[in-house]
């Protein structure tokens, strides 16, 4: 009997090593395959809305680095609308440029809120303010527009401005708080 014991055990002992390194390709598998589809950008399509779009942008742009480096201002560069590609682009130029002291605030920041200020079927105008990761607010007019020519962009809402910043100054952890609970 204790023969029997002892082989039962052993083949449940070779069993449950076998299962042990199937369950950690299975879960090694599973984490590659979230990691890129984590990587993948979103690319424009006509069923994302105006506000959507800059949703986009923005909470790209709060985690830049995130899952790679300069993701976030890919990302934004994918919504940028073809005649601002023209004039701030190539990307590299546009990385450089969102690095800069002009745009700098929007990367990593801690907040945004989105308001709607006009719209129309093809522009829509909208004032962003963003709490940077210095808990300086500065506030930018955006302004999305549906892309009319033929192509895979045809009806896309694109970025076509987004305006120098203004500074609107800092604020107490206590304001911070209360602004948390506000965003859009």
């Amino acid at each position: 009997m204790g023969w029997l014991i002892k082989f039962i055990f052993t083949k449940l002992l070779k069993a449950m090593i076998r299962m042990k390194h199937i369950l950690y390709k299975v879960i090694l598998i599973t984490l590659f395959a979230s990691s890129i589809s984590y990587a993948e950008l979103i690319e424009p399509n006509d069923g994302i809305e105006p506000s959507q779009v800059i949703k986009i942008q923005l909470r790209s742009l709060k985690q830049n680095n995130k899952p790679n480096k300069d993701n976030g201002i890919e990302q934004t560069w994918k919504f940028a609308h073809p005649n601002n590609q023209k004039y701030t682009g190539p990307l590299d130029r546009f990385k450089t440029m969102i690095k800069g002291k002009s745009y700098e605030m929007l990367l990593n920041h801690l907040d945004h809120n989105i308001t709607m200020v006009q719209s129309n079927d093809l522009i829509v105008n909208f004032e962003v303010t963003v709490l940077d990761k210095n808990k300086t607010y500065y506030k930018f007019n955006w302004t999305v527009e549906k892309y009319r020519e033929e192509g895979p962009l045809k009806d896309c809402w694109l970025t076509t401005i987004v305006s120098a910043p203004i500074s609107l100054g800092s604020v107490s952890y206590t304001h911070l708080r209360a602004h948390e609970t506000l965003r859009y």
